[in-house]
Protein backbone atom coordinates (compact mmCIF):
# COMPACT_ATOMS: atom_id res chain seq x y z
CA UNK A 1 0.00 0.00 0.00
CA UNK A 2 0.82 3.50 -0.99
CA UNK A 3 1.78 5.70 2.12
CA UNK A 4 1.81 8.62 0.09
CA UNK A 5 -0.04 9.46 -3.06
CA UNK A 6 0.50 12.70 -5.40
CA UNK A 7 -1.77 13.01 -7.89
CA UNK A 8 -2.24 14.92 -10.89
CA UNK A 9 -0.13 17.34 -8.67
CA UNK A 10 0.83 20.51 -11.03
CA UNK A 11 2.38 24.46 -10.90
CA UNK A 12 1.94 27.22 -13.13
CA UNK A 13 2.75 30.72 -12.17
CA UNK A 14 1.62 33.38 -14.38
CA UNK A 15 2.52 32.24 -18.34
CA UNK A 16 5.16 30.06 -17.05
CA UNK A 17 5.16 26.20 -15.79
CA UNK A 18 6.56 25.24 -12.67
CA UNK A 19 6.32 21.68 -13.23
CA UNK A 20 3.68 19.89 -15.38
CA UNK A 21 0.80 17.67 -13.98
CA UNK A 22 2.65 14.30 -12.46
CA UNK A 23 1.67 11.42 -9.92
CA UNK A 24 4.20 10.04 -7.53
CA UNK A 25 3.40 7.09 -5.41
CA UNK A 26 5.41 6.48 -2.34
CA UNK A 27 5.09 2.72 -0.07
CA UNK A 28 6.50 1.80 2.78
CA UNK A 29 10.14 0.63 3.49
CA UNK A 30 10.79 2.87 0.42
CA UNK A 31 13.18 5.97 0.20
CA UNK A 32 12.28 8.58 -2.63
CA UNK A 33 14.30 11.45 -3.68
CA UNK A 34 12.93 14.23 -5.66
CA UNK A 35 16.01 16.27 -7.46
CA UNK A 36 14.65 19.80 -7.81
CA UNK A 37 15.28 23.74 -7.81
CA UNK A 38 14.36 25.54 -4.40
CA UNK A 39 11.34 27.01 -5.91
CA UNK A 40 9.86 23.53 -7.09
CA UNK A 41 10.77 21.95 -3.28
CA UNK A 42 9.04 25.18 -1.80
CA UNK A 43 6.02 24.77 -3.81
CA UNK A 44 5.45 20.96 -3.09
CA UNK A 45 6.25 21.62 0.63
CA UNK A 46 3.16 24.32 0.51
CA UNK A 47 1.08 21.56 -1.09
CA UNK A 48 1.89 18.91 1.34
CA UNK A 49 0.76 21.09 4.00
CA UNK A 50 -2.00 22.81 2.06
CA UNK A 51 -0.51 26.34 2.28
CA UNK A 52 -1.10 26.21 -1.33
CA UNK A 53 -4.00 24.43 -2.89
CA UNK A 54 -3.78 21.57 -5.29
CA UNK A 55 -6.54 22.63 -7.32
CA UNK A 56 -6.67 19.90 -9.99
CA UNK A 57 -4.81 17.42 -8.04
CA UNK A 58 -5.30 15.62 -4.93
CA UNK A 59 -2.73 14.60 -2.02
CA UNK A 60 -3.21 11.55 0.33
CA UNK A 61 -1.13 10.23 3.29
CA UNK A 62 -1.65 6.98 4.47
CA UNK A 63 -4.93 7.29 3.23
CA UNK A 64 -5.94 10.56 4.21
CA UNK A 65 -6.68 13.72 2.36
CA UNK A 66 -6.44 17.43 4.18
CA UNK A 67 -10.43 17.18 2.74
CA UNK A 68 -11.14 14.67 5.41
CA UNK A 69 -9.85 15.75 8.80
CA UNK A 70 -6.53 18.21 9.24
CA UNK A 71 -5.29 16.51 12.45
CA UNK A 72 -5.84 13.13 11.10
CA UNK A 73 -3.43 15.00 7.99
CA UNK A 74 -0.92 16.21 10.08
CA UNK A 75 -0.48 13.60 12.77
CA UNK A 76 0.53 10.77 9.72
CA UNK A 77 3.39 13.08 7.80
CA UNK A 78 6.25 14.38 9.87
CA UNK A 79 8.61 17.18 7.89
CA UNK A 80 12.12 18.07 8.84
CA UNK A 81 12.51 21.83 7.05
CA UNK A 82 16.00 23.11 5.89
CA UNK A 83 15.28 26.32 7.90
CA UNK A 84 13.29 25.34 10.85
CA UNK A 85 13.12 26.90 14.24
CA UNK A 86 14.39 24.92 17.89
CA UNK A 87 13.87 26.19 21.42
CA UNK A 88 17.30 27.17 21.83
CA UNK A 89 16.98 27.82 25.62
CA UNK A 90 15.87 24.31 26.57
CA UNK A 91 18.76 21.38 26.69
CA UNK A 92 18.70 19.03 24.36
CA UNK A 93 17.20 16.73 26.81
CA UNK A 94 14.21 18.36 27.99
CA UNK A 95 13.31 19.79 23.99
CA UNK A 96 12.93 15.88 23.53
CA UNK A 97 10.81 14.98 26.89
CA UNK A 98 8.43 18.07 25.54
CA UNK A 99 8.04 16.82 22.20
CA UNK A 100 7.59 13.32 23.34
CA UNK A 101 4.66 14.86 25.66
CA UNK A 102 3.36 15.85 22.65
CA UNK A 103 2.95 13.16 20.44
CA UNK A 104 2.84 10.44 23.22
CA UNK A 105 6.37 9.17 23.12
CA UNK A 106 6.32 5.81 25.72
CA UNK A 107 9.66 4.65 24.96
CA UNK A 108 13.05 4.96 26.14
CA UNK A 109 14.88 8.60 25.31
CA UNK A 110 18.17 6.96 25.21
CA UNK A 111 17.46 5.01 22.50
CA UNK A 112 16.85 8.73 20.11
CA UNK A 113 20.07 10.13 22.04
CA UNK A 114 22.00 6.79 20.48
CA UNK A 115 20.62 7.09 16.88
CA UNK A 116 21.45 10.60 16.68
CA UNK A 117 24.64 10.15 18.84
CA UNK A 118 23.68 13.33 21.15
CA UNK A 119 24.06 11.55 24.52
CA UNK A 120 27.24 13.12 25.95
CA UNK A 121 25.11 16.63 24.96
CA UNK A 122 21.89 15.79 26.39
CA UNK A 123 22.44 18.25 29.09
CA UNK A 124 23.77 20.99 27.11
CA UNK A 125 21.16 24.09 25.72
CA UNK A 126 20.53 23.84 22.23
CA UNK A 127 21.62 27.26 21.53
CA UNK A 128 25.28 26.21 22.29
CA UNK A 129 25.02 23.54 19.56
CA UNK A 130 27.22 23.41 16.03
CA UNK A 131 24.59 23.85 13.25
CA UNK A 132 25.46 19.83 12.58
CA UNK A 133 24.23 19.39 15.98
CA UNK A 134 21.19 21.26 15.74
CA UNK A 135 20.35 19.66 12.63
CA UNK A 136 20.63 15.77 14.34
CA UNK A 137 18.29 17.43 17.01
CA UNK A 138 15.60 18.00 14.00
CA UNK A 139 16.16 14.25 12.83
CA UNK A 140 15.39 13.17 16.77
CA UNK A 141 12.17 15.33 16.99
CA UNK A 142 10.84 13.46 14.11
CA UNK A 143 11.80 9.92 15.35
CA UNK A 144 10.28 11.10 18.70
CA UNK A 145 7.11 11.74 16.16
CA UNK A 146 7.10 8.41 14.19
CA UNK A 147 4.64 8.93 11.81
CA UNK A 148 4.29 6.88 9.16
CA UNK A 149 5.84 9.12 6.38
CA UNK A 150 8.87 11.35 7.01
CA UNK A 151 9.94 14.14 4.54
CA UNK A 152 13.20 15.99 4.47
CA UNK A 153 14.21 19.05 2.93
CA UNK A 154 18.11 18.85 2.32
CA UNK A 155 18.50 17.01 5.20
CA UNK A 156 22.24 16.81 5.01
CA UNK A 157 22.97 20.54 3.24
CA UNK A 158 26.15 21.98 4.97
CA UNK A 159 26.45 19.31 7.67
CA UNK A 160 29.35 17.69 8.99
CA UNK A 161 30.45 13.83 7.69
CA UNK A 162 29.33 11.88 10.90
CA UNK A 163 25.85 14.15 10.60
CA UNK A 164 25.58 12.72 7.10
CA UNK A 165 26.50 9.25 8.70
CA UNK A 166 24.16 9.33 11.31
CA UNK A 167 21.26 10.16 8.70
CA UNK A 168 22.16 7.78 6.39
CA UNK A 169 22.14 5.41 9.03
CA UNK A 170 18.50 6.35 10.49
CA UNK A 171 16.97 6.26 6.74
CA UNK A 172 18.06 2.92 6.61
CA UNK A 173 16.62 2.51 9.95
CA UNK A 174 13.13 4.09 8.89
CA UNK A 175 12.88 1.43 6.09
CA UNK A 176 13.37 -1.45 8.46
CA UNK A 177 10.75 0.17 10.43
CA UNK A 178 8.37 0.24 6.99
CA UNK A 179 7.78 3.75 7.12
CA UNK A 180 8.05 5.58 3.99
CA UNK A 181 11.04 8.50 2.93
CA UNK A 182 10.69 11.58 0.93
CA UNK A 183 13.89 13.89 0.52
CA UNK A 184 13.68 16.81 -1.47
CA UNK A 185 17.07 18.14 -2.63
CA UNK A 186 18.78 20.15 -4.67
CA UNK A 187 22.07 17.84 -4.38
CA UNK A 188 22.20 15.15 -6.94
CA UNK A 189 24.71 13.53 -4.77
CA UNK A 190 22.71 13.24 -1.81
CA UNK A 191 19.94 11.45 -4.14
CA UNK A 192 21.82 9.19 -5.60
CA UNK A 193 23.48 8.00 -2.17
CA UNK A 194 20.88 7.77 -0.10
CA UNK A 195 17.13 7.28 -2.09
CA UNK A 196 16.26 3.99 -4.01
CA UNK A 197 14.38 6.25 -6.03
CA UNK A 198 15.43 9.31 -7.47
CA UNK A 199 13.20 11.95 -9.44
CA UNK A 200 14.06 15.00 -11.21
CA UNK A 201 11.07 17.43 -10.94
CA UNK A 202 11.43 20.88 -13.25
CA UNK A 203 9.23 22.23 -16.22
CA UNK A 204 9.51 19.12 -18.47
CA UNK A 205 7.85 17.16 -15.62
CA UNK A 206 8.51 14.11 -13.11
CA UNK A 207 11.40 12.20 -14.43
CA UNK A 208 12.94 8.99 -12.98
CA UNK A 209 16.66 9.08 -13.34
CA UNK A 210 18.20 5.40 -14.00
CA UNK A 211 20.69 4.77 -10.91
CA UNK A 212 21.97 1.21 -9.49
CA UNK A 213 19.54 -0.92 -10.28
CA UNK A 214 19.72 0.30 -13.96
CA UNK A 215 23.22 -0.03 -14.00
CA UNK A 216 23.74 -3.44 -12.88
CA UNK A 217 21.46 -4.09 -15.89
CA UNK A 218 23.65 -2.30 -18.28
CA UNK A 219 27.09 -3.78 -17.18
CA UNK A 220 25.51 -6.92 -17.45
CA UNK A 221 24.54 -6.61 -21.21
CA UNK A 222 28.11 -4.77 -21.99
CA UNK A 223 29.64 -8.18 -20.15
CA UNK A 224 27.66 -10.20 -23.02
CA UNK A 225 30.16 -11.59 -25.33
CA UNK A 226 30.31 -9.92 -28.84
CA UNK A 227 31.80 -11.84 -31.73
CA UNK A 228 33.19 -8.39 -33.62
CA UNK A 229 34.95 -7.54 -30.40
CA UNK A 230 35.78 -10.71 -29.01
CA UNK A 231 39.66 -11.05 -30.79
CA UNK A 232 39.90 -6.88 -30.55
CA UNK A 233 42.02 -5.61 -28.22
CA UNK A 234 41.61 -2.12 -26.09
CA UNK A 235 43.73 0.51 -28.55
CA UNK A 236 44.77 3.27 -26.22
CA UNK A 237 43.35 6.57 -27.28
CA UNK A 238 45.66 9.25 -28.09
CA UNK A 239 45.94 12.22 -25.83
CA UNK A 240 43.31 14.99 -26.79
CA UNK A 241 42.17 18.26 -25.33
CA UNK A 242 38.44 17.40 -24.25
CA UNK A 243 36.10 20.49 -26.32
CA UNK A 244 33.51 22.76 -23.93
CA UNK A 245 30.68 25.57 -24.86
CA UNK A 246 31.01 29.07 -23.00
CA UNK A 247 28.37 31.06 -25.16
CA UNK A 248 29.38 31.05 -28.86
CA UNK A 249 32.82 29.83 -28.17
CA UNK A 250 34.50 26.44 -27.94
CA UNK A 251 37.30 26.20 -24.94
CA UNK A 252 39.22 22.99 -25.04
CA UNK A 253 40.81 21.72 -21.19
CA UNK A 254 43.39 19.35 -20.52
CA UNK A 255 42.53 16.57 -19.30
CA UNK A 256 44.02 16.32 -16.02
CA UNK A 257 42.35 20.04 -15.51
CA UNK A 258 39.13 18.05 -14.84
CA UNK A 259 37.80 17.50 -11.35
CA UNK A 260 34.97 15.25 -12.50
CA UNK A 261 32.01 15.20 -14.83
CA UNK A 262 28.71 14.84 -14.57
CA UNK A 263 25.12 13.45 -16.87
CA UNK A 264 22.20 15.45 -16.39
CA UNK A 265 19.09 14.51 -19.12
CA UNK A 266 21.83 13.14 -21.34
CA UNK A 267 23.81 16.31 -21.05
CA UNK A 268 27.80 16.06 -20.19
CA UNK A 269 29.31 19.13 -17.76
CA UNK A 270 32.48 19.42 -17.10
CA UNK A 271 33.23 20.23 -13.37
CA UNK A 272 36.78 22.22 -12.90
CA UNK A 273 37.39 24.29 -10.14
CA UNK A 274 34.07 24.36 -8.95
CA UNK A 275 32.46 25.68 -12.08
CA UNK A 276 30.62 23.88 -14.61
CA UNK A 277 31.47 23.60 -18.78
CA UNK A 278 28.80 22.07 -20.71
CA UNK A 279 30.40 19.37 -23.29
CA UNK A 280 29.50 18.31 -26.68
CA UNK A 281 30.34 15.32 -26.20
CA UNK A 282 28.17 12.21 -24.25
CA UNK A 283 29.33 10.49 -21.21
CA UNK A 284 30.20 7.32 -22.84
CA UNK A 285 32.11 9.24 -25.56
CA UNK A 286 33.88 11.31 -22.44
CA UNK A 287 34.67 7.43 -20.40
CA UNK A 288 36.40 6.54 -23.96
CA UNK A 289 38.47 9.32 -24.54
CA UNK A 290 39.47 9.54 -20.86
CA UNK A 291 39.97 5.93 -19.46
CA UNK A 292 43.76 5.63 -19.95
CA UNK A 293 44.59 9.21 -18.65
CA UNK A 294 43.25 8.34 -15.31
CA UNK A 295 39.53 8.52 -15.36
CA UNK A 296 37.26 6.00 -13.97
CA UNK A 297 33.26 5.88 -14.89
CA UNK A 298 31.96 5.82 -11.05
CA UNK A 299 28.55 6.11 -11.24
CA UNK A 300 26.06 5.51 -14.56
CA UNK A 301 25.98 9.31 -14.18
CA UNK A 302 29.69 10.57 -13.44
CA UNK A 303 33.15 10.40 -14.27
CA UNK A 304 35.77 11.25 -11.80
CA UNK A 305 39.93 12.07 -12.75
CA UNK A 306 41.28 9.46 -9.81
CA UNK A 307 44.16 12.14 -9.33
CA UNK A 308 41.91 14.69 -7.62
CA UNK A 309 40.63 11.72 -5.25
CA UNK A 310 41.75 12.30 -1.71
CA UNK A 311 39.03 9.78 0.16
CA UNK A 312 36.76 7.09 -0.60
CA UNK A 313 33.68 7.00 2.04
CA UNK A 314 31.64 4.13 3.14
CA UNK A 315 28.52 5.19 4.48
CA UNK A 316 26.85 1.89 4.56
CA UNK A 317 27.59 -1.68 3.11
CA UNK A 318 25.91 -0.76 -0.37
CA UNK A 319 26.78 3.17 -0.45
CA UNK A 320 29.68 5.04 -0.74
CA UNK A 321 31.12 8.55 -1.87
CA UNK A 322 34.13 9.69 -3.53
CA UNK A 323 35.57 12.64 -1.79
CA UNK A 324 37.57 15.26 -3.87
CA UNK A 325 40.73 17.27 -2.92
CA UNK A 326 39.48 20.23 -3.50
CA UNK A 327 38.21 23.53 -1.32
CA UNK A 328 34.62 22.32 -1.07
CA UNK A 329 35.55 18.80 -0.42
CA UNK A 330 33.04 17.71 -3.35
CA UNK A 331 31.70 14.69 -2.51
CA UNK A 332 31.13 12.01 -5.63
CA UNK A 333 28.58 9.19 -6.03
CA UNK A 334 30.43 5.57 -6.44
CA UNK A 335 28.25 2.93 -6.78
CA UNK A 336 27.94 -0.51 -5.49
CA UNK A 337 29.21 -2.27 -8.70
CA UNK A 338 32.19 0.23 -9.86
CA UNK A 339 33.62 -0.07 -5.45
CA UNK A 340 35.03 -3.60 -6.37
CA UNK A 341 35.86 -2.55 -9.68
CA UNK A 342 37.84 0.62 -8.29
CA UNK A 343 39.45 -1.45 -5.56
CA UNK A 344 40.98 -3.83 -8.10
CA UNK A 345 42.32 -0.60 -10.27
CA UNK A 346 44.05 0.64 -6.80
CA UNK A 347 45.15 -2.60 -6.11
CA UNK A 348 43.27 -3.04 -2.64
CA UNK A 349 41.53 -6.68 -2.16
Amino acid sequence: MAILIMKDIEKHEKDTILFPSFHLEIAASEITAVYSTLNVRSTILDMLTGSIPSINGSIMINGVTLANKKSDYFSQVGICYFEDGLYERLTIKDYFMFIGRLYGFNQQYDSIFRITQLHEKRNKQIKELTFSEKKRVHYGKLLIQSPPLFIFEEPDLNVDMETKRIFISITKRLQEEKKAVLLLTGNMETAITIADNVYRLDENGLRLIQTENAEQTMELSEDEPNEDNKDKEPQPIQFNKIPTKVNDKIVLFDPPEIDYIESNDGQANIYIKGEAFTSSLTLANLEERLQYVGFFRCHRSYIVNLQKVREVITWTRNSYSLVLDDREKTQIPLSKTKMAELKDLLGLK
